[in-house]
């Protein structure tokens, strides 16, 4: 099983003796001290490409069971597979994995769930690397911020990452390699693009 992928397990594992000291120990603690936790994570974005245009073609309503559909599948598929939600981003989502192939897992899973949709497509931007634990709940760092620019730029039915080939599920393959300019951002080396495999 996947280990516990909340902010209090990456505090609990990084913390500096055993957290249970008496105040006077801790006594070069005070508001000025700052502790910024470094872990290594998968940061996985997706969102629902074409949500809007469906929005003001369809309606409300029927943007509603979309939207609830997607968030139901993200969380049934996470809690399965062991990826934590970490936050809902209006028509996407943010999730932290504390491993690379459960977390690309799941974003196969979903792709896969919404292929055939006639309505929308899911798109998706993944990266692996350090980054900081931020006030007992966020991450801050480079891979959270690739993976985000990826999922804005990739295709509708997509899969853009930044991660190990030998941390790939049998089930997905790379279409391709790439050297990927984001405007404002730069030039990113290496990118993939991730396919499901026909089962």
């Amino acid at each position: 099983m996947t280990p516990e992928t909340t902010p209090a397990r990456d505090a609990a594992d990084a913390r500096h003796g055993s957290g249970t000291q008496h105040p006077n120990e801790l006594a070069n603690l005070d508001e000025h001290t700052s502790v910024h936790l470094s872990v290594e994570r998968t940061f996985c974005f997706a969102d629902l490409s074409g949500f809007t245009r469906f929005t003001e073609e369809r309606g409300p309503h029927e943007a509603v069971e979309i939207l609830e559909e997607f968030r139901s599948m993200s969380r049934r598929v996470a809690a399965w597979r062991g990826v934590r939600v970490a936050k809902w981003l209006g028509d996407g989502v943010m999730l932290v994995g504390t491993e690379p192939t459960p977390t690309i897992s799941w974003a196969g899973h979903l792709i896969n769930h919404f292929a055939t949709a006639r309505k929308v497509k899911l798109r998706v931007g993944l990266a692996t690397g350090e980054a900081l634990l931020f006030e007992g709940d966020d991450y801050i760092g480079k891979p959270v911020n690739l993976a985000a620019k990826l999922c804005s730029v990739a295709a509708p039915g997509e899969i853009l990452a930044n991660c190990e080939v030998a941390d790939l599920p049998p089930w997905i393959r790379v279409e391709s390699v790439d050297d990927l300019e984001i405007r404002g951002a730069g030039t990113f080396e290496g990118i993939q693009r991730l396919a499901v495999v026909a089962h």
